[in-house]
């Protein structure tokens, strides 16, 4: 057997990934496979503490990974981030841009403009600085893979998270734009887009039975997601599996976009 064929189509040994958002929820699941899958990964969130937990987490299974904090907003410590990253590992690969903010849930027009302008900057700007800081290290060794996570809300208007769609359709572009601009020296960028998954950041809506009960009534799988279900598309997006897609936005979410299974729309 060649030596391609001996390796996985999913083996991310001798990669290096920066997750954010990465203490719990979907980019701790991502950090934790992507370790699993070989990957040393860099976990960061806000919190030191609980990025740690995670290192400890994928250090107990034999991974390899270290902490920073790094608060997405501020371009300095997005910076610091990468450069930790660089000073440890010497490389890059990967970056998976996974946190993102939703302070406001509720019409738009409740929407103060200073809100406004946080959820742009966090979640499509900061996206931005950490491709534009990584990518010509990707470009000199090579390549790599930029993933976005996005969210179906990006597809889908809402009358209570509009400005957070906004957001997450504006990264759908930010992905398709970095993959035309960074193809050429075989830098990847692509989202994934969940539904509904369970974790802290979307707990306003699935504890809300009402919420909880049309959104499981309106899918096909009948069921919410678990962080986990989302964490094999960031592996697939990291390696040679998905060494052919760029610009795309894989959409995870029970079948929700598809259509509702409920007979009429009562």
């Amino acid at each position: 057997m060649s030596g391609d064929m001996a390796r996985s189509l999913f083996d991310l040994s001798g990669q290096v990934a920066i997750v954010t958002g990465a203490s719990r929820g979907i980019g701790r699941a991502i950090a934790e496979r992507m370790a699993q899958h070989g990957a040393k990964v860099v976990v960061s969130s806000r919190k030191l503490d609980a990025c740690q937990e995670v290192v400890d987490a994928i250090a107990s299974r034999g991974g390899e990974a270290f902490a920073q904090a790094c608060n997405i907003g501020r371009k300095e410590e997005l910076q610091a981030l990468v450069d930790a990253a660089m000073a440890r590992w010497g490389r890059i690969d990967t970056v998976v841009g996974n946190a993102a903010i939703n302070p406001h849930l509720g019409p738009s027009i409740g929407l103060p403009d200073e809100i406004f302008d946080k959820i742009m900057a966090s979640n499509i700007r900061s996206n931005l600085w950490l491709a534009n800081m990584v990518m010509p290290g990707m470009a000199e060794r090579g390549g790599g893979s930029v993933i976005i996570i996005s969210s179906i809300g990006g597809l889908r208007g809402s009358p209570v998270l509009g400005a957070y769609g906004i957001s997450k359709a504006a990264d759908m572009q930010l992905a398709r734009n970095l993959a035309v601009e960074w193809g050429p020296r075989n830098i990847r960028s692509n989202c994934i887009a969940p539904g509904l998954v369970r974790t802290d950041f979307a707990r306003a809506l699935w504890e809300n039975p009402d919420i909880y009960r049309k959104r499981t009534k309106d899918t096909p799988l009948k069921r919410i997601g678990e962080p986990d279900e989302i964490a094999g598309a960031a592996v697939f997006l990291a390696s040679a599996a998905g060494s052919f897609m760029t610009g795309q936005t894989i959409v995870i979410d029970g079948g929700v976009m598809a259509g509702s299974p409920s007979v009429g729309d009562e």
